[in-house]
């Protein structure tokens, strides 16, 4: 006996129907089925290609594994969503945005625009039948929002990389909706704690929100977050010229500050960790309240989830610190500067603060980039790849949400690492000789390739580098990479070097360009 399923969430004949038309004769067809898949695969997989140089099997397997990962989700759904049907290509499983924001979709961004303009248009259309942007969406419902509205940042990410076919008048109402306008259940999307955001300037501790209902806690994170969801807001608002609302918003993307308490310590095991100031809780009337910095961290026993929330969600104020991508340069001097910023970074990764299978911690692998020092970024980068993402069975740190960690993977090896919402990504040291990578919308091919080239890796630091064989001097570099078909050459060597270090070759901070802007006037 031969049966086949179908899967709907129409009706048990869309279902059948589907199955019928799909897979006609599941056994007579099998071999040309596999064929399909192999060639589909094949297909999207194409627009890159690797020349390894010596590199290992085992990395090149982490790589194109990484890659297949980054494809499976978000889904294609077009046909199966039984509440609205708008005419356009219709995307579910957004598991979760907090997760992958931070590199996923800016990774399908370069291999798969297309799929991209329509996950951002679904977000859209899902904004317009339900009335906020989610955060986690699956199977036609909303899952728990983790921090920040960050679904705001995949849309302004798509727009300084110049992604077509989005309506951005209707992107910058929805990012509009999430910061101004709370749901009664902003748990499942939206902001919580508009009022507070607006009247106080940070989310407080115990918060009083008479609008609507949530889990009442996260406020560091969500601070954190929501800050930075501002400043996406602005750079869109400013992108299409308005320019109250970028001053509005940018302003905002400030509120961090106020949760950083500048006399706060960090022990671990009664020990002083010898670091002052850290984000903290504050209450309504601006007296403060505490959260160990290490809770929720790999040394501590206890970690906020959504069952059991605290004010940092699924991290600790030691991750959380170093999240204000719109402002690093401010988050330095409020560290106390250069040196001790580097030593703060080293001694989160080295002492066992630093989970590596949590998301929030991809960025701080690079932050060295923002005192002048890419070469800690790719020596730091090396401890964790292949030693923590490789191609055992063990061979993810965590959870792989949605091919979150595949494509830290992916950038990590490709000598590059995007600053979601932003247009750079910062330069390190790639893991194979060439990478060429094929726009498919432009058709055109970037190159990243290595002089230099070590594959038992005492090579790791960036001597120099050349765009279109002309010295490029600056750490980051933008989208154009991709779309324009630009070669970037990286030379290495075994010592750090000059490259990357001058203030003005370092990646962008707002409160820098303010700063120039305001010189200027």
């Amino acid at each position: 006996m031969v049966s086949g399923v179908g899967i709907s969430f129409i009706s048990a004949d869309q279902a059948c129907q589907s199955a019928e038309t799909e897979i006609p004769s599941p056994l007579d067809d099998f071999d040309r089925l596999v064929q399909e898949a192999e060639e589909a695969w094949e297909e999207k997989l194409s627009t890159i290609s690797v020349s390894p140089g010596g590199a290992s099997d085992e990395l090149l397997t982490s790589f194109w594994s990484g890659v297949y990962r980054t494809m499976i989700s978000p889904q294609n759904y077009t046909g199966e969503n039984p509440k609205w049907d708008s005419g356009i290509p219709y995307f579910d499983s957004y598991y979760c945005i907090w997760d992958s924001f931070r590199v996923q979709h800016p990774l399908l961004t370069i291999v798969d625009p297309e799929a991209q303009v329509q996950m951002v248009n679904s977000l859209l259309d899902i904004y317009e039948h339900e009335g906020w942007l989610p955060d986690c969406h699956m199977s036609l419902c909303n899952g728990w929002t983790q921090g920040g509205s960050n679904a705001d940042v995949v849309l302004v990410d798509a727009y300084v990389k110049n992604l077509t076919g989005i309506d951005w008048e209707l992107a910058l109402e929805a990012i509009i909706q999430d910061a101004e306008v709370e749901p009664l259940e902003w748990a499942f999307h939206g902001r919580g704690g508009v009022q507070s955001w607006r009247s106080l300037d940070y989310i407080p501790y115990l918060d009083f929100d008479p609008v609507g209902f949530g889990t009442n806690s996260r406020s560091i994170s969500r601070t954190l977050e929501y800050a930075y969801n501002d400043y996406c807001l602005a750079t869109l608002a400013q992108g299409l010229g308005k320019a109250d609302v970028y001053d509005k918003y940018v302003a905002r993307s400030a509120n961090w500050q106020n949760l950083w308490k500048e006399d706060q310590t960090s022990s671990i095991n009664g020990q002083d960790t010898g670091f002052t100031g850290f984000p903290q809780p504050k209450y309504q009337n601006g007296t403060w309240g505490f959260q160990d910095p290490i809770d929720c961290s790999s040394l501590a026993s206890f970690c906020s989830l959504t069952s059991n929330p605290s004010e940092t969600f699924e991290a600790s104020v030691w991750q959380y610190q170093f999240l204000v991508p719109q402002d690093m340069a401010s988050l330095i001097e409020y560290m106390g500067g250069e040196e001790a910023y580097i030593d703060r970074l080293d001694f989160f990764h080295t002492s066992g603060l630093a989970d590596i299978s949590n998301e929030p911690v991809f960025s701080t692998v690079y932050l060295y980039h923002y005192v002048g020092r890419p070469g800690l970024s790719a020596k730091r980068l090396h401890t964790y790849i292949p030693s923590s993402f490789n191609s055992t069975h063990g061979g993810l740190p965590g959870n792989d949400d949605s091919g979150s960690m595949g494509a830290f993977v992916v950038f990590g090896m490709l000598g590059l690492f995007p600053i979601s919402g932003q247009d750079v990504y910062l330069i390190s040291a790639p893991f194979f000789e060439a990478v060429n990578i094929t726009n498919p919308v432009t058709g055109k091919t970037a190159q990243i390739k290595t002089a230099g080239f070590d594959a038992a890796y005492e090579n790791v630091f960036i001597q120099n580098v050349t765009v279109n064989g002309e010295p490029w001097t600056k750490s980051y570099i933008g989208h154009a990479l991709f779309t324009e078909g630009w070669t970037l050459e990286v030379v290495l060597g075994s010592q750090e070097s000059s490259w990357g270090t001058k203030l003005e070759d370092r990646p962008p901070s707002w409160s820098e360009a303010t700063t120039k802007i305001s010189a200027m006037l």
